[in-house]
């Protein structure tokens, strides 16, 4: 809602440039059309409601003259878009370079715009904020081709360390028995050899049994 090129607006509608008091030469140069000129009387004049009818009557002041700003000026801070372009592709914040040279009667000021070491952009303007936004606005153009929508991070992938696994009690082991004592469950019966009844031979004349 604070932008200069809407403040100059809602000043150009009221003709608070007629009631500006310049100096000859900035007034010969156009400076009752200056966006700076006119977003500062603006200002002027929303401060003087607030002292004279406080708070509420200064912001209703503003609100309804605000919502008849078409909405493409609204959104016209060229600069803070930039911002946020410049720091997700380059990770830097915008400097802005700026000087003012005196053309003819009147002033210009010419802003380059940097990321780093690298300049993005240049704009003019009666102002230095007005050749901010300009060179802000230029930068965006050259950038917004080529800039995507920085994909969401993910997030990153965390291990979860399985609980180490109990080792099986080991079963009492059994001695195996030695050859010697395995009995088999049924056994076989002991064979024995056949007794041989014991056979003399009769001598003669022995009585027959």
């Amino acid at each position: 809602m604070v932008n200069t090129n809407t403040l100059a607006l809602l000043g150009e509608q009221l003709d608070l440039g007629s009631y500006l008091y310049l100096g000859k030469g900035i007034a010969k140069g156009g400076g009752r059309n200056l966006k700076s000129l006119l977003a500062n009387a603006f200002e002027a004049v929303l401060g003087a409601v607030f002292l004279d009818a406080g708070y509420d009557a200064a912001y209703h002041y503003y609100l309804d003259r605000y919502r008849s700003v078409p909405s493409p000026l609204r959104d016209e801070n060229f600069k803070g878009r930039l911002q946020q372009v410049a720091q997700e592709r380059f990770g830097e914040t915008p400097v802005y370079d700026s000087e003012g040279a005196r053309v003819g009667s009147r002033r210009e000021y010419t802003s380059v715009v940097f990321a780093g070491a690298e300049p993005l952009g240049t704009g003019h303007g009666a102002s230095k904020q007005e050749a901010e936004q300009e060179a802000a606005h230029a930068a965006l153009d050259s950038l917004v081709g080529s800039v995507t929508e920085m994909p969401a991070a993910k997030p990153a992938k965390t291990r979860t360390r399985r609980a180490p696994r109990r080792k099986r009690e080991a079963s009492p082991s059994v001695a195996e028995p030695s050859p010697a004592e395995v009995v088999p469950l049924h056994a076989a019966p002991e064979e024995r050899e056949p007794q041989v009844a014991e056979t003399r031979s009769r001598q003669f004349g022995e009585p027959i049994d």
